[in-house]
C-alpha cells in the first residue's frame, strides 16, 4: 500500500473533525450573538463556549465577525429561499397582495419551525438587522434570492398607488414587523412566556394580517 493510501483515511477524519467544528462553532456563535447581542460577543467567547482548544479556531473557520455572521446568515437563508420558492411557484394565475405578503412572511416562520425548540435565528437576525455595521449584510444576503425579489415585485404591483416614498417607508416597516415579530416569540418561547399564538404557522398568520393591513392603510399625508 503506498504512503498516499495508507494516509487517505486519516486526511478523511481530518476533513470530518474540522467540518464538525466548524458546524459547533457556527451554532455556538448563533446562539451567544442571540443571546447577547453581536458586539457583546468576541472569537474568543465562542471558541472557550464551543469547546475548542485553540482560541483562533473561530477565525481560523470564519475569519472576521462579519464573515462569521455572514456565514450564519447563509446557512438559513438558503432553506428559506427554497421555501419561498415553492410558494411563488405554486401562486396562482392572479395573486393578491395577502398571496405575496404570505410568500414573504411564511417561508422565515416555516423555517424556524422546521428548526424545532430552542431556536436562536430570528433573535440573531433581529441583532443584525438593528446594527447598523452589519445590516447591510443582511441587504445583501436578502438582494441575492430571486424568488424574494419577484415577491417585492408582485407586492408592489398590489399597491400600486402608493407614492414611492410611502411605499419605502412601509416597506421598511414590513421587515420590522417580520423581523421583531419573530424574534418577540422566540424569545417568549425561550424563557417559557406565554405567546399570543400557539404554533409557528399560526403566528405567522398573525403577521401576514398585520402586514396586508400596514399596506392597506390610508395614506393621509402623502409625501
Amino acid at each position: 500500500m503506498s504512503d498516499a493510501q495508507e494516509t487517505r483515511p486519516e486526511g478523511r477524519v481530518r476533513m470530518e473533525r474540522s467540518a464538525a467544528s466548524r458546524q459547533l462553532i457556527l451554532a455556538t456563535a448563533e446562539r451567544l450573538f442571540a443571546e447577547r447581542g453581536v458586539t457583546a460577543v468576541s472569537h474568543r467567547h465562542i471558541s472557550e463556549a464551543a469547546g475548542q482548544r485553540n482560541s483562533a479556531a473561530v477565525g481560523y473557520h470564519f475569519g472576521t465577525k462579519p464573515e462569521l455572521v455572514q456565514a450564519i446568515l447563509r446557512s438559513h437563508s438558503e432553506p428559506i429561499e427554497r421555501r419561498r420558492q415553492e410558494m411563488v411557484d405554486a401562486l396562482g394565475p392572479e395573486p393578491d397582495l395577502r398571496d405575496w405578503v404570505a410568500c414573504l412572511v411564511c417561508p422565515s416562520t416555516d423555517h424556524l419551525a422546521e428548526l424545532g425548540d430552542p431556536t436562536w435565528f430570528a433573535r440573531f437576525r433581529a441583532q443584525v438587522v438593528t446594527d447598523p455595521a452589519l445590516r447591510e449584510l443582511a441587504l445583501e444576503d436578502s438582494a441575492r434570492s430571486p424568488a424574494l425579489r419577484r415577491v417585492v415585485e408582485g407586492l408592489r404591483g398590489c399597491v400600486r398607488d402608493l407614492p414611492d416614498a410611502v411605499y419605502d417607508e412601509r416597506r421598511a416597516m414590513e421587515v420590522q414587523l417580520l423581523v421583531h415579530g419573530c424574534a418577540d416569540r422566540e424569545r417568549a418561547l425561550a424563557e417559557g412566556r406565554p405567546t399570543p399564538r400557539a404554533s409557528w404557522q399560526e403566528a405567522a398568520t398573525g403577521i401576514v394580517d398585520a402586514v396586508v393591513g400596514l399596506w392597506l392603510a390610508p395614506v393621509s399625508d402623502p409625501v
